[in-house]
């Protein structure tokens, strides 16, 4: 007979027993040996906590074949289908939704465009999709439907965001103040809800499962609508005194330059993102570019004249990137940056300029010191860092 079901939360209880599951999930398949090296504990301790989690089947034990002569080894791995997790990313024309297991596997996805980003309509998608992902999700070998084994919802959204509240701060991009996100999409779908800036939620997501596994101090900046940054120092996520770390998008490098969607003139965000580039292009002649993607084809496929202005202008959209990371190399000596979001896509058109501009005006080694890497656009990036963000807190990750 199996054991009776209890809540994740309370199974996972002591802290060591979350420290280890965090480290299977991220680092298993591992021996118990190789654990208990990775958190500094006494074999006995790792052998203490890990039945509970054994048997309600949260983590399992197979064997490995050896290296050479010897026994198998036994190794530990997270069983990714215990649960489902639903992430959600709020952008100002569309939400898109993630079902993943928890391994952040997706398993289901979909998006929908939204006529307006008010709070009413954008939470209101954001639950719609939610109940349609969750129909859509593969069932269990074994055990309860889908709807029993959804741990939470995570949402991601622009930023100044209270992760503690559940509440937007304040968003330039989707134009939001004091909005209250958790409390009415948990009420909609009877679901615990966690928010935070989109930008950390990739931050968790390459910590976990990506570029950051093997780095304690960096940084993920997006580029696209707007300029994000998420910080991740001595293995932790940073998140400010209020939860507003890594406005890199607002900041100030020209007085004089143009308006941002704050409000104010010559931030980042109003010399590098989409718009920039699009009204470079539009001031420099008559080439039709109505969205980034159209500057994009411009840049690679248009004719002479067409191609070199919208090269210039994403090379001056690098330019200004450049010199905002040198800006966070000098003040932070990180050991990698990751450059990620929609625009990640059009890297080959801004990054020379970027790298030079870095390399530049970073002051002595910094540059140097911090590796760029590219995580190349894909379509479930966003909510599927959304959905790390209930993973990290059901686990009690120390990732905080």
């Amino acid at each position: 007979m199996s054991p009776a079901r209890i809540p994740f939360s309370d199974l996972i209880g002591e802290q060591t027993r979350a420290e280890i599951f965090a480290t299977v999930l991220t680092a298993g398949p591992i021996s118990r040996t190789g654990l208990a090296q990775r958190l500094g504990l006494a074999a006995s301790s790792v052998t203490r906590m890990l039945p509970p989690l054994l048997e309600h089947d949260y983590l399992r034990e197979t064997d490995a074949a050896p290296q050479g002569r010897g026994r198998p080894q036994r190794m530990l791995q997270v069983n990714p289908d215990k649960h489902l997790v639903v992430g959600i990313k709020i952008g100002p024309a569309q939400v898109s939704a993630v079902v993943t297991d928890m391994a952040a596997r997706v398993l289901a996805r979909a998006e929908r465009p939204i006529a307006d980003c008010t709070p009413r309509t954008a939470l209101t998608a954001a639950a719609e999709l939610t109940t349609e992902l969750l129909a859509q999700a593969p069932p269990a070998a074994e055990g309860p439907e889908a709807a029993d084994r959804v741990l939470g919802i995570g949402v991601g959204v622009s930023g100044h965001v209270d992760s503690t509240a559940g509440i937007c701060r304040y968003s330039a991009l989707l134009d939001w103040q004091k909005v209250d996100v958790a409390g009415p999409l948990s009420q909609a779908t009877g679901l615990p809800v966690v928010v935070n800036n989109d930008v950390n939620t990739l931050v968790v997501a390459e910590r976990w499962f990506g570029e950051g596994r093997d780095v304690d101090s960096f940084a993920v900046v997006t580029v696209g609508p707007g300029i994000g940054c998420g910080l991740l120092l001595d293995g932790t996520l940073y998140a400010g005194a209020s939860g507003m770390a890594g406005e890199l998008g607002h900041l100030p490098l020209d007085p004089n330059g143009p308006m941002c969607s704050c409000g104010r003139r010559g931030c980042l965000e109003a010399l590098a993102a989409d718009r920039a580039v699009l009204r470079h292009i539009q001031d420099a002649g008559p080439a039709d570019c109505p969205d980034i993607g159209a500057a994009v084809h411009l840049a690679r496929h248009g004719s002479a004249g067409g191609r070199a202005v919208a090269a210039a202008a994403f090379a001056e959209a690098g330019t200004a990137l450049g010199r905002g990371l040198a800006g966070v190399c000098n003040l932070l000596n990180l050991q990698k940056i990751i450059i990620a979001g929609e625009g990640a896509a059009a890297y080959d058109l801004f990054g020379p300029a970027m790298t030079a501009a870095l390399d530049a005006h970073a002051f002595s080694d910094a540059a140097r010191d911090c590796a760029i890497h590219v995580d190349p656009a894909h379509h479930d990036l966003w909510a599927r860092g959304a959905a790390c963000l209930v993973i990290r807190d059901a686990v009690r990750a120390p990732i905080s």
